[in-house]
């Protein structure tokens, strides 16, 4: 019986991918640079993050939620080198999934591959509803308003009319856009019509070629660069002008506690970055051009989320953010400037535009890739003869955006996307530390190796003297803990395992970091949404093995 832990071997990988060149029916085209990389990253990581989530994220940790950034930015750094060096060494399409198939063996890679369905499809839900708000505030402006039950889904307008009865108060927002829908056979007709629209579109254009989606891209990434540039020149001239230095007081209202409630939040705004991996067969040179475009886009995008976080909490007290969707033009519209404001909603449209496509091209191109394994049905990896893009996979990622963006709510969905992310992030990180060594070639990015063997040991010590009381309380009241400190008690469990291996293997300190503190702002993420991430994959293993495994090519 077949292995379920057989592997693809790394050889066999650039041999069908050096085969596949020369037949047009089966390869990508190849037209992204450095730049295109850096502007794809960075279309996919500010977007829906900075124009809405960052206000949730304000509001709980103050202005000194831009901790929270520095540590999410410093965890992707880690394993953005880490996916650097498999891109280097793997240059085909399939990002995370591919290179667990060629460390871990095709059950990982399966189970990550079903996991970066909720990173790009279930997250794009999210900034589609984003883009549904703002662009509604768009056709305000200029006195055009759809009718209530066509602007939001109908679990989000459901739970607000359930959360009021259970209060027993009066529905207000969203639940009153319940209580008033029309009923088709007694049922609520509430849906999210502009998402759903805006899916259609960005799927197309992601059908047509890559090429005229980067030309998009680059263009909306461009404009927002632009409008967030005002918007940080504006801000700094206010808080000057006023002298609203005082915003900033206290920096750490909640403490680091209330910081890391906004991990969620703050982290769905950087996964972006992990699309640009799912793109190597469409590069000119990848293992020279996709290391620098991961980097590039991150460090650009943190910079940026610094600055902005800054400037809000700086012109608007962090306490006033709660509850608001649209934090940029809310601070505007606060000190009078509503013009701006508007601005402001035009250029989150435009970033969540940029989103989608991003994540739209993303999805696609991991199905191909289960598919060449024989892992999916053949039409997941059919390359459209014209338009060189996964035609078949493309259509069935829009439907998957489509069809849910109708009614669903985005609140679960973010803590999910964030989930099945750090989730592949921790096994890409894990993958290198089973990467045979090899020597530095000229033009390609090689993982520099930094010995671990007594650094590890060390930061775990320090970490567990911070976090003594808290370990000695959980371990003492262990039948009586709820599932969060279990969680962390099998971190702490996990890490010391880890710690113990890289002072005897001498594992290299890159890696091993990113592991740790993937793991550790997994914990952070509410146990409901852990609940429905392990029903998602138990679903996808009752595939893999109804299909999966009997049809992969490695049983030839």
């Amino acid at each position: 019986m077949p292995s379920l832990l057989r592997r693809k071997s790394l050889d066999k990988i650039i041999q069908e991918h050096q085969a596949g060149l020369g037949d047009h029916t089966e390869s990508l085209r190849r037209v992204l640079g450095v730049k295109d990389l850096t502007l794809l990253g960075v279309a996919a990581v500010i977007g829906a993050g900075i124009f809405s989530t960052i206000g949730k994220a304000a509001f709980d940790g103050g202005p000194g939620v831009i901790f929270l950034f520095i540590i999410t930015a410093v965890t992707c750094g880690f394993t953005a080198l880490c996916y650097a060096e498999f891109a280097s060494r793997v240059p085909v399409a399939g990002s995370a999934y591919t290179y667990s198939y060629v460390t871990f063996g095709e059950l990982v890679a399966w189970i990550i591959g079903w996991a970066l369905i909720l990173e790009y499809s279930i997250g794009n839900v999210v900034v589609a509803i984003s883009w549904s708000a703002y662009f509604n505030n768009i056709l305000h402006a200029f006195h055009i308003d759809l009718p209530d039950y066509l602007t939001i889904g109908y679990n989000t307008a459901k739970m607000s009319f359930d959360e009021a009865a259970k209060n027993h108060l009066a529905p207000t927002g969203a639940g009153l856009i319940y209580t008033h829908a029309p009923r088709i056979a007694g049922w609520p007709f509430i849906i999210n019509l502009p998402a759903f629209i805006v899916i259609c579109l960005i799927t197309a254009l992601a059908y047509i070629g890559i090429k005229e989606s980067k030309k998009s891209a680059n263009f909306m990434v461009t404009l927002k660069l632009v409008i967030l540039a005002v918007i940080a020149v504006v801000g700094v001239y206010v808080i000057f002008s006023n002298n609203s230095f005082s915003n900033w007081s206290p920096f750490l209202p909640n403490g680091m506690t209330g910081v890391l409630k906004g991990v969620s939040a703050v982290f769905y705004a950087y996964i972006g970055f992990d699309a640009i991996s799912t793109t190597a067969e469409e590069c000119g040179n990848p293992q020279r051009d996709l290391p620098r475009g991961m980097i590039y886009s991150l460090v650009i995008c943190t910079a940026i989320y610094i600055i902005i976080t800054l400037v809000i909490t700086g012109m608007v007290h962090y306490s006033e953010f709660q509850g608001k969707t649209d934090p940029l033009a809310f601070v505007f519209d606060k000190i009078n400037m509503h013009k701006l404001g508007f601005v402001i909603s035009i250029g989150a449209v435009i970033a969540a535009t940029s989103v989608l496509i991003v994540y739209q091209i993303g999805q696609p191109r991991i199905w191909m890739s289960m598919s060449r394994d024989g892992l999916l049905p053949k039409p997941f990896g059919r390359v459209h003869p014209r338009f060189q893009t996964p035609s078949f996979s493309t259509i069935i990622t829009g439907l998957l955006v489509a069809i849910p963006v109708l009614v669903v709510d985005d609140g679960l969905m973010t803590d999910l996307t964030s989930i099945g992310t750090l989730f592949a992030f921790v096994l890409v990180c894990g993958g290198v530390l089973a990467l045979p060594m090899v020597a530095k070639q000229p033009g390609r990015f090689s993982l520099p190796y930094i010995n671990g063997q007594w650094i590890i040991p060390v930061l775990f010590v320090l970490f567990a003297v911070l976090f003594r009381e808290r370990i000695t309380d959980d371990v003492t009241h262990l039948g009586t803990e709820g599932h969060e400190e279990i969680l962390f008690l099998v971190f702490i469990l996990i890490s010391a395992i880890i710690a113990v291996q890289s002072f005897v293997k001498r594992y290299s300190l890159i890696p091993v970091l990113g592991m740790l503190c993937c793991m550790y702002l997994m914990i952070e993420i509410p146990v409901k949404s852990w609940m429905v991430f392990f029903g998602w994959m138990a679903v996808g293993l009752v595939v893999y093995f109804l299909y999966g495994f009997r049809n992969s090519k490695l049983n030839l």
